[in-house]
Order: structure tokens, then C-alpha cells, then sequence
């Protein structure tokens, strides 16, 4: 019998709708969402639910909302009697990741993500930072010319390694232009600018992960109870205290994915259940290797049938 991570999604998965059959069909996810209104003093759930699709796509909205959307439909699936032998996050999915993982409680988790989107959309002035998907390039190449960018035009660092042939780069709007115009000498077959808010997992979020430290610091983080294998260097950590210093240096490093389901896989995980909007994550774990089965828990009938 192999052996089962639970997986959860970061920004870029949220859609609207996301979450609402859950919070109507289920009295945990329900209180999932009216939970996370309380705390944060707005109603997160009704942005999740009606939108307007421009203001869920705020930073500092899109994050909460992601995590309250993985929470309520992980508490539907815990009914399903199903336990991860690991837990992993792409990016904000590492909060979810670490509240599955017993470390840090929903409400805690909800407070820090909301304003981990706050620091992030501070950080870098508007129009001056600038990430872009590489589509086709091998990492080492991508690496050396993001390198030879960041000397002579602007700096710009890879930001998340996501599958083979697939990986995005942050940094200053001129550095990642560049990328743009040179990224055929990486191999690059295409480079598609990304509409976010500013240079996310680059060194220039640096004032945002001092931000953040800050505010971890006063938060209570409990020893794993399953093992979390965390983006900044793709291995498996169950302190409490590490996970804290891992999620500081997360805002300004590289998402390893590919790494990360790699490790897992090394480490028996044969199936993937991915809990939150969309199946983004079920997407880059097939293009890393086909032969694992990766389950979408993204609606509340996914929650409800699929081990059934």
C-alpha cells in the first residue's frame, strides 16, 4: 500500500464560487467560512461566493479566501476517515499544509495569510515589479540567464519551479521584460507575462518577510503532527519552531515544486489528494510523473464521493 499526501493550492487557483456548495451542503465547512468571517471582520465567504472576480484577485483577499476554501473542504473530507502520510502547500498552500498538519490553528492561519497579502502587495511599488510563466526552459539555463539579467538589466530570480518545462521568474519589471525578449537562449519556447500584484518568492519581497516575521513570531506554532515537506528546499519538517523560519524565507525563495513531488514520491507517496479551488496542482503533478494518482477534492461532491 503506498503511501497518500494531502496537497493544497496557492494564488492563481481561486475562482468565484469557490467553496459555496460546500458551506450549503456541510455544517463543518459551514463553519469553516462563518469562522473565518468572524475573524477577519468582513464577509471573506460572500467574496469567495459572488465575487466580484477584481476584488477576490486582491492579494490580501485572494489569500484568506484560498485558505478558508481548503479548510472547509478538508473538515468535509476528514468524515471520508482518510489520513495523509505528508502534507505540502504550493506557496500561501503552505498555510493550509500546516494547519492540516495540526501546526498552527485555522484562526491563526487566517490572521497571517491576510496580512502576509497585505506586506506582499507593499512591498514593491506598483508597476515596478513584474513575474512571468517560462514555458519550455531547463531550470540550470533559465538559472544562468536570470543570472546575466539581474547583472546587467534588472534583477529578476526564479520564483517557482513547477514541473519540467514549466517555471516562473520574478523580479523587477525591466529584469523580467528581458527574460521575455532572451528567455529562447534558456530553451524557452514561450514566456507569458502573469497578472499579479507584484514580484512574488523574488529577493525583492524582502520587506514583506521582515513584515511577516514579525507577526509569526507572536503566533503559537506546535510541532507537526505529520510531516510537512516545505517549498524553500523540498524536505519533510515536523518542528514547529523551523516551520516558522521556513515560512519568513518562503516570501523571498523559490516554490520547489517539482522537488517537492519528487521527494514525496521518493518517499512512497503514490497518491496525491489536492483540497482546495481548482486542480491546478493535479495538473503539474501529472506532468511530473503520470504514473501517481492524484485525487481533486475542489467541490463538495469531490469531498463526499471520492473514496466511496
Amino acid at each position: 500500500m503506498g503511501k497518500i499526501a494531502f496537497v493544497f493550492p496557492g494564488q492563481g487557483a481561486q475562482a468565484v464560487g469557490m467553496g459555496k456548495d460546500a458551506y450549503e451542503s456541510n455544517e463543518a465547512a459551514r463553519a469553516a467560512f462563518d469562522k473565518a468571517d468572524e475573524v477577519l471582520g468582513f464577509p471573506l465567504s460572500e467574496l469567495a461566493f459572488e465575487g466580484p472576480d477584481e476584488l477576490l484577485r486582491q492579494t490580501a483577499n485572494t489569500q484568506p479566501a484560498l485558505l478558508a476554501t481548503s479548510y472547509a473542504l478538508l473538515e468535509m473530507y476528514k468524515a471520508q476517515g482518510v489520513k495523509p502520510d505528508f502534507v505540502a502547500g504550493h506557496s500561501l498552500g503552505e498555510y493550509s499544509a500546516l494547519v492540516a498538519a495540526g501546526v498552527l490553528e485555522f484562526e491563526d492561519a487566517l490572521m497571517l495569510v491576510r496580512m502576509r497579502g497585505q506586506f506582499m502587495e507593499q512591498a514593491v511599488p506598483s508597476g515596478k515589479g513584474a513575474m512571468a510563466a517560462v514555458l519550455g526552459a531547463e531550470r540550470e539555463a533559465l538559472q544562468t540567464l536570470c543570472e546575466d539579467v539581474s547583472a546587467s538589466i534588472g534583477r529578476v530570480e526564479l520564483a517557482n519551479v513547477n514541473c519540467p518545462g514549466q517555471i516562473v521568474v520574478s523580479g523587477s519589471a525591466e529584469g523580467v521584460a528581458a527574460i521575455g525578449e532572451r528567455g529562447k537562449e534558456a530553451g524557452a519556447k514561450r514566456v507569458i507575462p502573469l497578472d499579479v500584484s507584484g514580484p512574488f518568492h523574488s529577493s525583492l519581497m524582502q520587506p514583506a518577510a521582515d513584515n511577516l516575521a514579525e507577526e509569526l513570531a507572536k503566533v503559537e506554532f506546535l510541532d507537526a503532527e505529520v510531516p510537512v515537506v516545505a517549498n524553500v528546499h523540498a524536505q519533510a519538517v515536523t518542528s514547529g519552531n523551523e516551520l516558522r523560519e521556513l515560512l519568513v524565507k518562503q516570501v523571498v525563495s523559490p516554490v520547489q515544486w517539482e522537488d517537492t513531488v519528487n521527494y514525496l514520491i521518493g518517499q512512497g507517496v503514490d497518491t496525491f489528494v489536492e483540497i482546495g479551488s481548482g486542480s491546478v496542482l493535479a495538473g503539474l503533478i501529472k506532468k511530473i510523473d503520470k504514473s501517481v494518482r492524484v485525487i481533486s477534492v475542489n467541490s463538495a461532491e469531490a469531498a463526499t464521493a471520492v473514496a466511496q
